[in-house]
């Protein structure tokens, strides 16, 4: 097959990833058939007229789902009026739950996918036109309850990403490239973060810090040797964050070094990169958002003039119901204002789609309930 044709043909690896990864998000975002309103009370029996008065009035059922939602919420919510009918009321109105996804340190558990295509990519190597590609980046997003409940609440945030690739142009000379798809490595981050009690603490009145470290891992789970790197790799990761009613401005860091060999690639330069999401996200009325949150990204083993690619970008988003579960989506465009000189990529369309799912650790691992 030709280089030209190859660029559009997607690897049967590449269709069953996605289809396995499609059936798990249906299934997780699907939610629970209930004859009951989710959030709202149990309604309680009216009590049977009695031959003689009762010395005690009759006893009301206390609000538990109201009580439970409340401290689940562990906030104010930035949309009062909104739009709480819906599968997960526990996390408040639509509005609120677009802000919840824009802070990574959230209660809320999400299937995150970013389709990043058509991505441009450009470069010293090629004379013609820009090289086209795209992937979709899987991320489920898993705040895992560790101790306490509400805003006294320790949790791990748990957070994979599995790249998916269509098609990436590969530079094998001067104007002559080929076209690989199929599965990249997987990155996991993994972030202890304290209560947001202990935060607001520090922070200005009408607002709270954002935190949480740990270590990021990374896995060789490439199909293809082109968009992997072959090894192992471990480091350490950091948010840090501001949020308040109005905006959450946040930064999500990570440095990963190669532990291990590379089997038979033994040209491939040992792994040592950093990752720096920086997001500025503003929360408009009726569930609507716009902000940014592009990723740099830093190889100290590339050549000089071909370490760094920093994108700035622009998006904006709703949190919509699909049935009755939320979904936010985003709609954006980047461009790397910096990127490598031989070649690499120069702007890209990104749609993300975060259906929010069911927790599925509900209680704290080690108590405090």
């Amino acid at each position: 097959m030709s280089a030209s044709a190859t660029w559009i043909t997607v690897r049967v690896e590449t269709v069953l990833a996605l289809a396995a990864c499609l059936v798990a998000f249906l299934l997780l975002a699907m939610p629970a058939r209930s004859d009951e309103i989710p959030g709202e009370p149990t309604p309680v029996p009216a009590e049977q007229p009695s031959a003689e008065p009762s010395a005690q009035p009759p006893a009301q059922a206390p609000p538990a789902a109201k009580a439970e939602v409340s401290k689940a919420s562990a906030g104010e919510d930035v949309d009062p009026g909104g739009d709480k009918d819906h599968s997960r009321p526990e996390h408040g109105s639509l509005g609120n739950i677009g802000a919840k996804l824009a802070d990574p340190t959230s209660d809320i558990w999400a299937m995150a996918m970013s389709f990043n295509a058509p991505a441009f990519y450009d470069g010293d190597v090629n004379t013609g036109d820009p090289k086209v590609g795209g992937a979709v980046a899987i991320q489920p997003i898993m705040p895992i309850p560790l101790y306490g409940e509400g805003e006294e609440q320790w949790k791990m945030i748990t957070r994979p990403v599995l790249p998916v690739i269509f098609s990436e142009p590969i530079p094998t000379g001067p104007n002559k490239f080929n076209h690989i798809g199929g599965l990249g490595d997987l990155q996991l981050s993994t972030f202890l973060s304290p209560p947001a009690s202990m935060m607001k603490k520090i922070a200005p009145p009408k607002g709270g810090w954002i935190f949480g470290v740990g270590p990021q891992w990374y896995i060789p789970t490439a199909t293809n040797n082109d968009i992997g790197k072959q090894q192992f790799g471990i480091g350490p990761g950091g948010v840090v964050g501001y949020k308040n009613k109005f905006l959450t401005a946040v930064t999500l860091t990570t440095y990963t070094y190669g532990i291990g060999s590379r089997g038979d690639q033994k040209s491939t330069p040992d792994l040592s990169q950093l990752g720096l999401l920086y997001a500025l996200i503003f929360n408009l009325p009726d569930a609507w958002q716009i902000g940014m949150n592009p990723s740099i990204t830093y190889n100290d083993k590339a050549t000089s003039g071909n370490k760094w690619n920093v994108p700035i970008g622009l998006f904006a988003a709703k949190t919509i119901k699909v049935g009755r579960t939320p979904v936010n989506i985003r709609v954006g465009l980047e461009y790397s204002v910096v990127s490598p000189d031989d070649f690499g990529q120069r702007a890209q369309f990104r749609i993300q789609i975060q259906p929010v799912i069911p927790g599925l650790v509900k209680n704290p691992i080690f108590g405090g309930r």
